[in-house]
């Protein structure tokens, strides 16, 4: 989906103009302005996994918001790099841990955010809400459905607060869709949505190990190699449906205002033949109540439709791209809503996260400003959360949310692998 630069301002226009009067237009301007809560001053933090995620997370954490304690890798090589945000933000440094349990016992500090290897997350998250501890955890919510489960279990025992990182419910463009077009009404009868999420690129990551005497086997990966790319791995992940899909289908369930009923799903190991377990390219149809339908794919041998969620109602076609962009579309005016061919090169595919590579702006011909934009739902979805905890503000997306979406997914890998359809409980 590429649209020419007359298309996109129509769009722009046109999406702004729906929004005119409403409240959902005053959030778009308003939201860079969110301040720190004043009552208890800046929540304590500790970070667990510090890869290109959590750098991320670390990196968009507000002063007036979070005090960043310690910081927890298994892997020395990403505590530095974590150092060094610290540094380029201006900010403290912080106590380094490589076992999330010692810096639990240790550190004075309230909450934590987690961005460990899907695997993981259940475990560390309910020890942390079992220690007293509030929780942003990263997608997909859990490994599988018990981890889940337990994840929502130790909240509910614990009483503190579990929210799951999905930063679009952050991104105030979302809001404003949300809010302003679909519960308003704009498009109509909306019985469809493409979620689609394109890339050119080896997903395999290269690294050496931090020390040549580097074991990770006692935490439980055989080999370096394991640890680094975990991602294509059936024992630690479950993939582009988790690691990109997710993201999506959470946006479809909020939008739809439901999860799906069923869902069927294809893909394989097409294009990097190369020992890894998980797809390249996968293809999912989720089948929502009253006869709607959003469509996932996910390819890693072309990026030029680039990633986008599109949502086709009887009276017109809102897009969100990127998360930076939004276009608004009357049904019918067929000139203004057709495709054209534009030039785009394929770009690299994965450096600073699984979600957003580095440079990615570029291949699109973005503006440096776009980038600024994406990063702003980080920032608000870790300035949001310390609010939560110290002055109780409502969490955008919470674990209720966040399973649906992880269910969803889950059933889409089951209904891949078995070739099935699949009918959610």
């Amino acid at each position: 989906m590429n649209l020419t630069p007359e298309q996109q301002e129509l769009g722009r226009r046109n999406f702004l103009k729906a929004l005119a009067g409403t409240p959902a237009l005053a959030a778009l301007g308003a939201a860079a302005a969110l301040t720190g809560p004043v009552r208890g001053g800046p929540v304590r933090l500790g970070f667990v996994g510090l890869g290109g995620e959590g750098r991320i997370l670390l990196g968009q954490t507000d002063a007036t918001f979070a005090e960043v304690r310690a910081l927890c890798d298994i892997n020395p090589a990403q505590l530095a790099k974590a150092d060094e945000v610290l540094a380029k933000a201006g900010k403290p440094a912080a106590r380094h841990y490589e076992e999330w349990r010692e810096m639990l016992q240790k550190e004075d500090i309230e909450a934590v955010v987690l961005a460990p290897p899907l695997w993981m997350h259940a475990e560390i998250t309910s020890g942390c809400l079992a220690a007293g501890k509030h929780v942003l955890c990263e997608k997909m919510m859990a490994w599988d459905e018990e981890g889940c489960r337990q994840m929502q279990e130790a909240a509910r025992k614990s009483g503190r607060l579990l929210e799951i990182g999905y930063q679009r419910f952050y991104n105030p463009i979302y809001q404003a869709a949300h809010d302003g077009i679909i519960k308003a009404g704009h498009l109509g009868d909306v019985y469809h949505a493409r979620l689609v999420w394109h890339r050119n690129g080896n997903w395999r990551r290269q690294g050496e190990p931090p020390t040549a005497g580097y074991d990770p086997s006692r935490w439980g990966y055989p080999s370096f190699e394991h640890l680094l790319n975990w991602r294509l791995y059936w024992r630690y992940s479950k993939g582009l449906l988790a690691e990109l899909g997710s993201h999506q289908v959470n946006i479809s369930n909020w939008f739809f205002g439901a999860i799906p009923e069923a869902v069927t799903a294809s893909g394989g190991v097409y294009r990097f033949r190369d020992g890894r377990e998980v797809p390249d390219h996968i293809y999912a149809t989720f089948e929502y109540p009253q006869g709607r339908s959003a469509v996932f794919s996910s390819i890693e041998s072309n990026a030029f439709e680039d990633y986008y969620e599109m949502f086709l109602g009887t009276k017109g076609t809102l897009i969100l791209r990127a998360e930076t962009e939004a276009y608004l579309f009357e049904e019918g005016d067929a000139k203004a809503t057709s495709v054209e061919i534009a030039a785009k090169g394929a770009g690299p595919v994965l450096e600073a996260s699984e979600t957003r590579p580095a440079g990615v702006a570029a291949t699109r011909g973005a503006a440096a400003a776009d980038e600024t934009d994406r990063q702003l739902s980080y920032r608000l979805e870790i300035s949001e959360f310390c609010a939560a905890v110290r002055v109780g503000k409502p969490l955008r997306c919470g674990p209720e949310k966040a399973s649906g979406s992880a269910r969803a997914c889950l059933a889409a890998h089951e209904a891949a692998q078995k070739k099935v359809r699949i009918v959610l409980a």
